[in-house]
């Protein structure tokens, strides 16, 4: 499926948080999203994913999800959502039970987003039992359970450490490259962007605009850490960025 966005424009009371932001996400594609504090990045993936309603403009889907879609869109967010008391089989089942599979169905697609996030041998385990990384893998094993046309991703990595993170990061384009779908990732960290998305738009300091969209070349699973060509345009993000993080860090503090 791909994703349209025209005009979209939204305010909470007096602030304007998003002013006429107009995007196209092809479908297979990984649009990352960056950009300072506070310029509406999560607003807009929320309004992307039906929870919020823009004042205006309007949020497009075209395509036809996959075969066995239960859910064209699905999350994943930041702090995991887990629930503490099921298993990590039991969290993955937690997106299936509104749909009235039948069991073997049911055991058949959780044994399969397990294997494909690296957790058959965690089938039983608490929450409590794993890792920051572990606990995300289980998020992205929950959203994949519902074979989504579009994931959004709420800063997924950011509460995680860096070796971590490295090894998400290729866990993800590992998922990508096996089935590819349509993804717009929210983040703070351009390392994180420049490895993961195939094109980058940076938002300005609130209200949130587009500022410039930049295309990453090459095939994800080329890209690595210390790559000369991802790092300048790393580079180049935060120098678009800079100066509207700092004023955006001090305007947050004032408030």
């Amino acid at each position: 499926m791909e994703l349209a966005v025209r005009g979209l424009t939204h305010r909470y009371g007096d602030m304007v948080v998003l002013n006429d932001v107009s995007l196209h996400i092809p479908a297979g594609e990984i649009l990352c999203v960056v950009g300072p504090s506070g310029c509406g990045k999560s607003t807009l993936l929320r309004m992307l994913g039906g929870l919020e309603q823009p004042d205006w403009g309007e949020v497009l889907q075209g395509g036809t999800p996959p075969e066995g879609c239960l859910n064209p869109l699905t999350y994943v967010f930041q702090d995991f959502a887990l629930l503490p008391w099921r298993s990590v089989a039991g969290n993955v089942s937690l997106v299936l039970e509104d749909h009235r599979l039948p069991g073997d169905r049911v055991r058949a697609i959780i044994e399969d987003v397990l294997a494909r996030t690296r957790l058959s041998d965690f089938h039983d385990a608490l929450p409590r039992q794993l890792s920051g990384g572990m606990k995300q893998r289980v998020a992205i094993a929950r959203a994949l359970a519902v074979n989504p046309a579009v994931m959004l991703l709420d800063e997924p990595l950011s509460a995680l450490d860096a070796q971590t993170r490295e090894l998400l990061m290729e866990d993800l384009v590992g998922l990508w490259e096996r089935q590819p779908f349509t993804g717009v990732y929210v983040t703070h960290n351009l390392a994180e962007a420049v490895r993961l998305g195939h094109r980058i738009v940076v938002l300005s300091r609130r209200p949130g605009r587009v500022r410039e969209v930049i295309e990453v070349p090459g095939a994800l699973s080329e890209r690595h850490a210390g790559d000369a060509g991802l790092e300048a345009i790393q580079a180049h993000l935060w120098a678009l960025m800079r100066d509207e993080a700092v004023a955006a860090d001090l305007e947050l503090l004032d408030a």
